[in-house]
């Protein structure tokens, strides 16, 4: 019986003659992978079900979300995945390799007509190669890690022929915007699609892979080209093997079919909040703030390729950043090689190891409240690339707009760049008026006290680097010695008027405010120590925190819990349960002055 392209690989690793869509097949998975964003959950499945794994040699790691290493939490999920490998025999592409669905494609682990799955919505990026790739969850992944297999609905096909010959500056993310712009976020939504046509014989793999990436943002299961000779002959050289590729059957039963034009394929981009919401480049200037190139979408060479023939002898315009992320090692090292990665410099962009960079928000790429970017990515979801709106663009555009500083195409980039308009916004002084000048800030205090009978207690203890985004102070009280040992559920157990007593040096380390501020956020009345590291007490008295030194624990007796009487410009700090006084350093004139004005500003 005549079959779909997917129908054939499904039914092929399911062991049956024929399937249908409805179907559900129990599928063999060639490639099943986890990546470091979701492997730790896929390890802690394994364990707490006490499964065993079916075959190693078809279970892999990839490590692209946080290829830095960079947050403490990706850090310590990728150490439980390379532990857990090291123990079960498990191959672990780190850090250093790029992006786990295109290294399947080049360490030739997915090729024509096989089956893979990962932690990574955008697996269907291997349709590219007339493969089934699936993105899926952490229980789905374990699964298939255990029994080889797991279970798949089989979807209907839809066929897509594109007709006529592409104009030269089309590229493949244009053409893969103008199918969003045709069909939108739902259309497709659950097909599998099979893409025809001269203009698709011809694309090369990168392109491929550019549309396949979309599948997601079509709302397409997948997106499969059927191979064509250099595809295959790239795959062989890869795999090591001879490969049989798939094809649909030429009276194969397809739900619908689609003919479009490729003629009237226009340069487009996204909108900022959906890959769907797509425009022509605009005619007045939307100036941006950054530039991305990168992602599994656009982070092949043909596309820094394509970056680098708009950069060569022009500069980023002033007060853009250009970002530009390679989507492996392998392409990095070619692009090295050719001369790109210099001429990409040359301009002023700032190129970061392979990875997924933005996306996954473990790389350069993220922007800001307020940020405008122009990016080659696959999303612009709000809060996806970070805070601020995010337009969606090919290589060539999103070059072009980092030379002329708003969004534009590289026959449009003017002669000379012109300056940004500055908006200026108006600023009020206000005057508060205080009385007594203390603003509220009381001379003494009285609270139950903490006692940390620790020296050198630094800033990293105290708040820990990986919340130095933060920056609202109300977010910080819930990390006050966070990283403590013995003091991490501090925020939890303090309560406002609570009074810290602990050794010498403390506050020792980085500068960071925030290890004052979170104190303040949480209500601790103040910080009395030994002696305080220099930075620290510099921050504490700007900030109007009271804190005094001269405190000796082993002389004063005292312990948590206990409440104390403290007078800042005596210097004096009682026990109350039995009145016992110990004069302390008072506030200098300086601190007084400060305090009472209730900070530097």
């Amino acid at each position: 019986m005549a079959s779909t392209l997917i129908e054939k690989i499904l039914a092929d690793h399911a062991g049956v003659p024929v399937v249908r869509p409805g179907d559900i097949v129990d599928v063999e998975i060639d490639a099943r992978v986890a990546r470091d964003f979701g492997g730790a959950n896929v390890v802690r499945n394994i364990l707490d079900h006490q499964l065993t794994l079916d075959d190693p040699e078809k279970t892999f790691f990839t490590f692209d979300c946080n290829p830095t290493g960079s947050d403490q939490k990706y850090a310590a999920n990728q150490h439980k995945c390379r532990m857990f490998a090291r123990e079960n025999g498990i191959r672990v592409y780190d850090i250093n390799k790029g992006i786990g669905t295109h290294i399947l494609i080049e360490e030739g682990l997915a090729f024509p007509g096989t089956t893979a799955i990962s932690t990574d919505s955008h697996a269907n990026i291997l349709g590219a190669v007339g493969a089934f790739g699936q993105g899926m969850g952490d229980r789905d992944i374990a699964a298939a890690w255990s029994k080889g297999k797991i279970w798949f609905k089989v979807p209907p096909s839809v066929k897509i022929i594109l007709q006529g010959e592409r104009s030269g500056h089309i590229t493949a993310k244009d053409i893969v915007l103008n199918l969003l712009g045709r069909f939108g976020a739902n259309a497709l939504l659950g097909y599998s699609v099979e893409l025809y046509g001269d203009v698709v014989d011809k694309m090369k793999l990168d392109e491929r892979i550019t549309i396949s990436s979309m599948a997601t943002e079509l709302g397409a299961i997948i997106i499969l080209f059927p191979p064509n000779r250099d595809v295959i002959r790239y795959c062989e050289s890869r795999a090591r093997q001879k490969i049989n590729p798939v094809y649909a059957d030429d009276d194969a039963s397809y739900d619908r079919v689609e003919q479009l034009d490729v003629t009237t394929f226009r340069k487009l981009v996204s909108l900022p909040g959906k890959p769907h919401a797509t425009a022509p480049v605009p005619e007045a200037p939307v100036w941006i703030d950054s530039a991305f190139i990168g992602s599994c979408t656009n982070g092949r060479m043909r596309d820094l390729e394509m970056a680098a023939c708009v950069l060569k002898g022009r500069k980023v315009a002033p007060g853009v950043v250009l970002k530009i992320v390679p989507a492996t090692d392998m392409v990095w090292q070619q692009a090295l090689e050719a001369g790109i990665i210099e001429d990409l410099r040359e301009s002023g962009a700032m190129i970061s190891n392979a990875g997924c960079a933005g996306c996954a928000a473990g790389q350069v790429g993220q922007n800001g409240p307020g940020e405008v970017t122009i990016s080659t990515g696959n999303r612009n979801f709000p809060g996806k690339q970070g805070q601020g709106e995010v337009y969606l663009a090919a290589p060539d555009v999103v070059a072009a707009s980092a030379v002329a500083g708003y969004i534009t195409t590289p026959d449009a980039i003017p002669k000379e760049i012109p300056a940004r308009p500055v908006e200026r916004k108006k600023t009020t002084a206000a005057v508060q008026e205080k009385d007594d000048a203390r603003d509220g800030n009381p001379l003494e205090v009285k609270g139950r006290v903490w006692v940390i009978n620790e020296d050198d207690i630094d800033t990293d203890m105290i708040f820990h680097n990986r919340h130095l985004a933060i920056t609202e102070p109300g977010e910080m009280a819930a990390h006050a010695f966070g990283n403590l040992e013995g003091y991490e559920d501090f925020a939890q157990q303090a309560t406002p008027g609570d009074i810290i007593l602990t050794g010498k040096n403390f506050g020792a380390g980085s500068s960071r405010q925030q290890a004052v501020d979170c104190f303040r956020a949480l209500g601790i009345a103040a910080v009395i120590a030994t002696s305080f590291g220099a930075i620290y007490e510099r921050n504490a008295i700007n900030s109007a925190f009271p804190i005094l030194a001269g405190l000796d624990l082993d002389q004063f007796k005292v312990k948590t819990g206990d409440k104390v009487h403290v007078d800042f410009g005596k210097g004096t700090m009682t026990l109350l349960k039995d009145n016992r006084t110990l004069q302390l350093q008072p506030f200098s004139e300086v601190q007084m002055e400060i305090y009472r004005n209730n900070g530097l500003f």
